[in-house]
C-alpha cells in the first residue's frame, strides 16, 4: 500500500523520485538551517489561524518523541464531526493509506470548506496540489467538500497594538484550480505506487523539477557523481540555462569553457581561472579611484535586521524588516587607532528608537560611512529617518553618505578563483585571507550568520539568564565580525593599490 502525507504526495507531483528517496534513502535529504527556520514559522503562522473564525477544537496529540499520534488525531476527529464542531483545526482523515491533516475544516451548509494556511504573500500553484490533494482523501472518506481556500499573509496589515486575523490574513477562493488539479491524482498515485514498489532507485534524471515548484533537497545526491565544480556552481548562469547545459552534456567547467555563447565577463572569469589557473586579476587604477572616494573620518558600519511574519511593534507590516543591532569600526584620521562602537537593544520591545539614538550619537554628520552593499543599510537608515523627525535630518545625513566597499568586487576590480564569481563578502573574505581563523565565521559559537542572529534576537527574553547572557555575546561576536571584516577588506585594496 502506498502511505502517502500531503507532503509527501506533493514530492510525489513534483518528481516521483524525490519520494522513492524519502523512503529509501532518507538520510541523503538536506535540511538547512534556513529551511527549518521557515518550517517554523509556518508552524507559528497556522497556530496563528486556527482562531481565523473564531472558537475551534484542535485535534494535534503528540507522543512521547514529539511525533503525531495520528491514531488519536482520526479518533479525537471522528468525534469532532459526530459533535458537529464548527471549525476544526488540524482535522485528520485517512483513505487508503493515503493521511491529511487539514489546517482547518470549517462547517457550513451541506458540508465543510477546508482551509489551507501558509506562510506566504500570496498564493502559488503548488498549494492546488496540497489542497486537491487533500479533498480527494476527504471526499473518499464521505466528508462532503463544499470550498477550497487558502490562507495567506495579507503584507498589507499594519498593527495597531491589537491582532486582527481578519486583516492579518487574506483568504483566497481556489476552488476552480483545485479541480483542475484533481484530474491529475489517480494518475499520480499510480506512479507512485510504482515507484515506491520498486527497491530499486528509479532512473529520473536532473531537470526543471529539481527546483520547481522547490529546491529538492536531495539534490546534492542525485548530482553527487557529476564533476566539481560543475555547471550547477556557475554564478551568474540561470537555473533553465544550467539544465540546458547539462542536457548538452557540458556539465564540467572543461566542457564548458569552449562555449562561446558564454561570454559574460562573470561566468568567463570563473571558467578561465579554474580551467587556465587564471593568477588573480587586480585592476590597481580602478581601485585607487574607489579608494580616493573615500575620507577620514572613516566609519564602518553593518546592521542585523528581524522579519517577524506576525507584526510585534505598532506601526509595523508582516515581515518588515525591523533593525535591533549594530556594529560600527571606525578609524578618525589616517593612521589612527581603529576603534569599535555597537548596539543591541533588548529583546521583546521596540528597538528602533534607542537604535537610532545611539547611532546618531556614534556616528557624527558629514563622515565617511562605509557598507557592504549600501542599498541595504541605507534603506534601514532611511527608514528610521521616517519614523523619527526629531532625528530625520543627522539620519538622512549618514545615509547620504554612505559609500560601498562592494563596487570594487561587483564591477571586478578584484577578483580571483576562490571568490567563484561571487562578490558576496562571505566569499571575499576568505578568499582574501584564507588562513586566519580570526576572520572565519565557523569558528564563531550559536551565531555564525544573518540568519541565526534574526532567529536568536527575538527568543533572548524567553531564555533563562545565563543562557541570555551568552547569545547576547555572541550575537555582538558575530556582527563585530561583520565590521571587522570589512576593515581587513579594506586594507587588502589600499595593500594591493599601492
Amino acid at each position: 500500500m502506498l502511505y502517502l502525507s500531503k507532503s509527501k504526495y506533493c514530492a510525489l507531483r513534483q518528481c516521483p523520485k524525490m519520494l522513492w528517496l524519502k523512503k529509501y534513502r532518507a538520510e541523503e535529504e538536506v535540511i538547512s538551517e534556513a529551511l527549518q527556520a521557515r518550517f517554523d514559522t509556518g508552524n507559528e503562522v497556522g497556530d496563528l489561524a486556527m482562531g481565523l473564525f473564531g472558537d475551534f477544537r484542535e485535534m494535534t496529540v503528540l507522543k512521547e518523541n514529539g511525533d503525531p499520534d495520528i491514531g488519536k488525531m482520526l479518533e479525537n476527529t471522528k468525534e469532532a464531526l459526530a459533535e458537529g464542531i464548527e471549525n476544526i483545526a488540524e482535522a485528520s482523515f485517512s483513505y487508503d493509506g493515503l493521511y491529511v491533516a487539514v489546517d482547518i475544516l470549517r462547517k457550513v451548509d451541506g458540508g465543510y470548506e477546508i482551509y489551507e494556511v501558509k506562510s506566504s504573500t500570496g498564493v502559488k500553484p503548488v498549494y492546488y496540489t496540497d489542497v486537491a490533494f487533500q479533498k480527494y482523501v476527504l471526499e473518499h472518506c464521505g466528508i462532503t467538500v463544499k470550498g477550497t481556500f487558502i490562507v495567506h499573509i495579507n503584507t498589507s496589515y499594519v498593527f495597531d497594538g491589537t491582532l486582527d486575523l481578519g486583516q492579518f490574513f487574506t483568504v483566497k477562493d481556489i476552488g476552480a484550480e483545485v479541480e483542475k488539479e484533481s484530474a491529475f491524482i489517480e494518475e499520480t498515485l499510480k506512479t507512485g505506487e510504482a515507484v515506491i514498489a520498486s527497491e530499486t532507485e528509479p532512473d529520473y534524471d536532473i531537470g526543471t523539477q529539481c527546483s520547481i515548484p522547490y529546491d529538492c533537497r536531495f539534490f546534492g545526491y542525485c548530482t553527487r557523481s557529476l564533476p566539481k565544480p560543475n555547471v550547477f556552481d556557475l554564478a551568474g548562469l540561470q537555473w533553465e540555462s544550467q539544465i540546458n547545459y547539462y542536457k548538452k552534456g557540458l556539465v564540467s567547467y572543461e566542457d564548458l569553457y569552449g562555449c562561446k555563447e558564454l561570454k559574460t565577463a562573470k561566468i568567463r572569469n570563473q571558467l578561465e581561472f579554474y580551467v587556465d589557473d587564471k593568477p588573480p586579476v587586480i585592476e590597481k587604477e580602478k581601485i585607487r579611484e574607489f579608494l580616493s572616494g573615500l575620507f577620514y573620518p572613516l566609519y564602518f558600519l553593518d546592521y542585523e535586521t528581524m522579519q517577524p511574519i506576525i507584526p510585534e511593534f505598532p506601526g509595523t507590516t508582516p515581515y518588515q524588516q525591523i533593525p535591533f543591532q549594530y556594529s560600527l569600526h571606525y578609524i578618525e584620521k589616517e593612521g589612527g587607532e581603529l576603534k569599535h562602537s555597537e548596539f543591541l537593544a533588548e529583546s521583546g520591545q521596540d528597538p528602533r528608537r534607542a537604535l537610532a539614538e545611539q547611532l546618531c550619537r556614534d556616528i557624527p554628520m558629514d563622515v565617511c560611512v562605509l557598507a557592504y552593499n549600501k542599498k541595504f543599510e541605507r534603506g534601514v537608515t532611511n527608514n528610521l529617518a521616517d519614523l523619527f523627525p526629531d532625528l530625520a535630518e543627522h539620519l538622512r545625513n549618514i545615509a547620504d553618505h554612505l559609500d560601498d566597499l562592494m563596487i570594487p568586487f561587483q564591477k571586478g576590480y578584484y577578483r580571483n578563483k576562490a571568490m567563484q564569481g561571487s562578490y558576496s563578502i562571505k566569499y571575499v573574505l576568505p578568499a582574501l585571507y584564507p588562513d586566519d581563523p580570526a576572520l572565519d565565521y565557523h569558528n564563531l559559537e550559536d551565531v555564525q550568520n544573518g540568519n541565526d542572529a534574526m532567529s536568536v534576537f527575538p527568543r533572548l527574553a524567553e531564555m533563562e539568564p545565563e543562557t541570555r547572557e551568552r547569545m547576547r555575546k555572541n550575537l555582538l561576536k558575530y556582527c563585530e565580525l561583520d565590521t571587522f571584516a570589512m576593515v581587513k577588506v579594506w586594507e587588502e585594496l589600499k595593500r594591493v593599490a599601492e
